[in-house]
Protein backbone atom coordinates (compact mmCIF):
# COMPACT_ATOMS: atom_id res chain seq x y z
CA UNK A 1 0.00 0.00 0.00
CA UNK A 2 1.40 2.87 -1.07
CA UNK A 3 1.41 6.23 1.59
CA UNK A 4 -0.09 9.25 0.77
CA UNK A 5 1.61 12.32 -0.28
CA UNK A 6 4.03 14.74 1.28
CA UNK A 7 2.21 17.50 3.99
CA UNK A 8 4.71 20.07 3.88
CA UNK A 9 9.01 20.27 3.34
CA UNK A 10 11.70 21.51 5.55
CA UNK A 11 13.16 24.61 3.65
CA UNK A 12 16.23 22.48 3.21
CA UNK A 13 14.25 19.93 1.38
CA UNK A 14 13.03 22.61 -0.63
CA UNK A 15 16.81 23.83 -1.63
CA UNK A 16 18.01 20.68 -2.35
CA UNK A 17 14.83 19.99 -4.37
CA UNK A 18 15.13 22.86 -6.72
CA UNK A 19 18.55 23.01 -6.57
CA UNK A 20 18.62 26.73 -4.96
CA UNK A 21 19.85 28.02 -1.87
CA UNK A 22 17.62 29.40 1.45
CA UNK A 23 18.18 32.93 0.58
CA UNK A 24 16.59 32.26 -2.95
CA UNK A 25 13.54 30.61 -0.94
CA UNK A 26 12.95 33.38 1.25
CA UNK A 27 13.49 35.93 -1.44
CA UNK A 28 10.24 34.22 -3.38
CA UNK A 29 8.62 33.72 -0.42
CA UNK A 30 8.92 37.59 0.06
CA UNK A 31 7.04 38.58 -2.42
CA UNK A 32 4.44 35.99 -2.26
CA UNK A 33 5.24 33.03 -4.38
CA UNK A 34 4.42 30.88 -1.45
CA UNK A 35 4.24 30.87 2.32
CA UNK A 36 6.70 30.11 5.00
CA UNK A 37 5.06 28.55 7.98
CA UNK A 38 6.02 26.88 11.15
CA UNK A 39 3.62 24.96 14.03
CA UNK A 40 2.77 26.70 17.09
CA UNK A 41 1.78 25.03 20.09
CA UNK A 42 -1.91 26.86 21.39
CA UNK A 43 -1.33 30.17 22.76
CA UNK A 44 -4.55 32.96 22.89
CA UNK A 45 -3.77 36.78 21.71
CA UNK A 46 -6.54 38.94 23.36
CA UNK A 47 -9.61 36.88 22.71
CA UNK A 48 -8.12 35.06 19.66
CA UNK A 49 -6.63 31.56 19.98
CA UNK A 50 -3.96 30.00 17.43
CA UNK A 51 -2.35 26.88 17.11
CA UNK A 52 -1.15 24.92 14.28
CA UNK A 53 0.45 25.94 11.28
CA UNK A 54 1.24 29.67 10.93
CA UNK A 55 2.52 31.95 8.27
CA UNK A 56 5.97 33.25 9.28
CA UNK A 57 6.34 37.18 8.19
CA UNK A 58 9.51 36.10 5.90
CA UNK A 59 10.70 39.80 6.33
CA UNK A 60 11.29 39.88 9.99
CA UNK A 61 13.45 36.93 10.01
CA UNK A 62 15.55 37.63 6.89
CA UNK A 63 18.94 37.93 8.60
CA UNK A 64 18.80 34.14 8.76
CA UNK A 65 18.82 33.98 4.91
CA UNK A 66 22.24 35.86 4.55
CA UNK A 67 23.78 34.47 1.47
CA UNK A 68 27.47 35.11 3.15
CA UNK A 69 26.26 32.74 5.88
CA UNK A 70 26.56 35.15 8.93
CA UNK A 71 23.22 35.54 9.97
CA UNK A 72 21.79 34.26 13.08
CA UNK A 73 20.64 30.45 14.18
CA UNK A 74 17.39 31.28 15.16
CA UNK A 75 15.13 34.49 15.34
CA UNK A 76 11.65 35.40 17.31
CA UNK A 77 8.31 35.78 15.28
CA UNK A 78 6.32 38.98 16.57
CA UNK A 79 3.97 38.09 14.68
CA UNK A 80 1.81 35.27 12.88
CA UNK A 81 -1.10 34.73 10.26
CA UNK A 82 -3.39 31.86 10.80
CA UNK A 83 -3.31 29.94 7.50
CA UNK A 84 -7.10 30.24 7.03
CA UNK A 85 -7.06 34.41 7.62
CA UNK A 86 -5.44 37.12 6.20
CA UNK A 87 -4.58 39.68 9.05
CA UNK A 88 -1.43 39.07 10.89
CA UNK A 89 -1.79 38.98 14.79
CA UNK A 90 1.08 40.86 16.41
CA UNK A 91 2.53 39.53 19.49
CA UNK A 92 3.05 42.47 21.86
CA UNK A 93 4.45 40.77 24.62
CA UNK A 94 8.00 39.75 24.15
CA UNK A 95 8.13 36.83 26.21
CA UNK A 96 5.72 35.17 24.23
CA UNK A 97 7.46 35.90 20.85
CA UNK A 98 7.84 32.52 19.48
CA UNK A 99 12.04 31.20 18.86
CA UNK A 100 12.06 29.37 15.47
CA UNK A 101 15.33 27.86 13.93
CA UNK A 102 15.96 27.36 9.97
CA UNK A 103 14.73 24.05 10.89
CA UNK A 104 11.37 24.57 12.57
CA UNK A 105 10.14 26.54 8.48
CA UNK A 106 8.27 24.70 6.52
CA UNK A 107 6.67 24.61 3.07
CA UNK A 108 3.34 23.03 2.77
CA UNK A 109 3.50 20.46 -0.22
CA UNK A 110 0.60 22.08 -1.87
CA UNK A 111 2.72 25.26 -2.31
CA UNK A 112 5.68 23.17 -3.04
CA UNK A 113 3.68 21.41 -6.07
CA UNK A 114 2.18 24.36 -7.41
CA UNK A 115 5.54 26.52 -7.83
CA UNK A 116 6.78 23.74 -8.97
CA UNK A 117 4.20 23.57 -11.84
CA UNK A 118 4.00 27.21 -12.19
CA UNK A 119 8.00 27.05 -12.97
CA UNK A 120 8.04 23.85 -14.71
CA UNK A 121 10.48 22.63 -12.09
CA UNK A 122 11.41 18.98 -12.04
CA UNK A 123 13.68 17.34 -9.64
CA UNK A 124 16.00 15.43 -11.74
CA UNK A 125 17.30 12.51 -10.14
CA UNK A 126 17.94 10.17 -13.17
CA UNK A 127 19.47 12.95 -14.94
CA UNK A 128 23.02 11.49 -14.03
CA UNK A 129 24.56 9.21 -15.91
CA UNK A 130 25.75 5.15 -15.23
CA UNK A 131 25.20 3.91 -11.90
CA UNK A 132 23.68 6.60 -10.05
CA UNK A 133 20.69 7.27 -12.28
CA UNK A 134 18.81 5.15 -10.85
CA UNK A 135 18.57 6.31 -6.93
CA UNK A 136 19.18 10.08 -5.85
CA UNK A 137 22.39 10.06 -3.95
CA UNK A 138 23.71 13.18 -4.77
CA UNK A 139 20.65 14.35 -2.79
CA UNK A 140 20.72 11.85 -0.26
CA UNK A 141 23.89 12.89 0.36
CA UNK A 142 23.39 16.77 0.61
CA UNK A 143 20.47 15.98 2.86
CA UNK A 144 23.22 13.97 5.08
CA UNK A 145 25.18 17.02 5.28
CA UNK A 146 22.30 19.89 5.80
CA UNK A 147 21.61 16.73 8.35
CA UNK A 148 25.46 16.47 10.47
CA UNK A 149 25.45 20.41 10.01
CA UNK A 150 22.45 21.43 11.85
CA UNK A 151 21.96 18.15 14.47
CA UNK A 152 25.36 16.34 14.40
CA UNK A 153 25.85 12.87 14.02
CA UNK A 154 22.99 10.81 15.18
CA UNK A 155 23.90 8.42 18.00
CA UNK A 156 23.55 4.96 16.15
CA UNK A 157 24.92 4.10 12.58
CA UNK A 158 21.16 2.27 12.83
CA UNK A 159 19.71 5.13 13.80
CA UNK A 160 21.30 7.03 10.57
CA UNK A 161 20.40 4.18 8.19
CA UNK A 162 16.85 4.46 8.98
CA UNK A 163 17.05 8.19 8.29
CA UNK A 164 18.67 7.92 4.89
CA UNK A 165 16.04 5.00 4.50
CA UNK A 166 13.23 7.62 5.49
CA UNK A 167 14.87 10.14 3.00
CA UNK A 168 14.64 7.64 -0.26
CA UNK A 169 10.73 6.80 0.68
CA UNK A 170 10.04 10.82 0.93
CA UNK A 171 12.26 11.78 -2.33
CA UNK A 172 11.56 8.85 -4.72
CA UNK A 173 9.52 10.07 -7.74
CA UNK A 174 9.13 6.47 -8.83
CA UNK A 175 8.72 4.87 -5.33
CA UNK A 176 11.55 2.90 -5.52
CA UNK A 177 14.35 2.85 -2.55
CA UNK A 178 17.94 1.27 -2.42
CA UNK A 179 18.02 -1.70 -0.06
CA UNK A 180 19.69 -1.38 3.39
CA UNK A 181 22.81 -3.22 2.63
CA UNK A 182 23.66 -0.93 -0.61
CA UNK A 183 22.60 1.99 1.46
CA UNK A 184 25.37 0.32 4.18
CA UNK A 185 27.90 0.34 1.99
CA UNK A 186 28.11 4.02 1.27
CA UNK A 187 27.69 4.94 4.41
CA UNK A 188 29.64 2.80 6.56
CA UNK A 189 33.16 4.54 5.68
CA UNK A 190 31.25 7.94 6.22
CA UNK A 191 30.38 7.14 9.68
CA UNK A 192 33.84 5.44 10.43
CA UNK A 193 35.54 8.51 9.31
CA UNK A 194 32.81 11.11 10.81
CA UNK A 195 33.46 9.01 14.47
CA UNK A 196 36.82 8.70 14.45
CA UNK A 197 37.27 12.84 13.70
CA UNK A 198 34.99 13.03 16.97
Amino acid sequence: MALPPRVYFTLQEVAIRWDCTLADIAGWASVGRFEIVTGVATFAVGSQVVTGFVAVSVTEILPMFRRCGTGPTKCFLRRVRPRDQEEWIVIADQQDWIEVTLADLLIMAEDVRRFEAAFDLARRPGAYSGSTARYDWDGMYIALMVRIYDQGLPATQAEWLGEVQDWFVANSESGEVPDERTIRRRLTPIWKALRASC
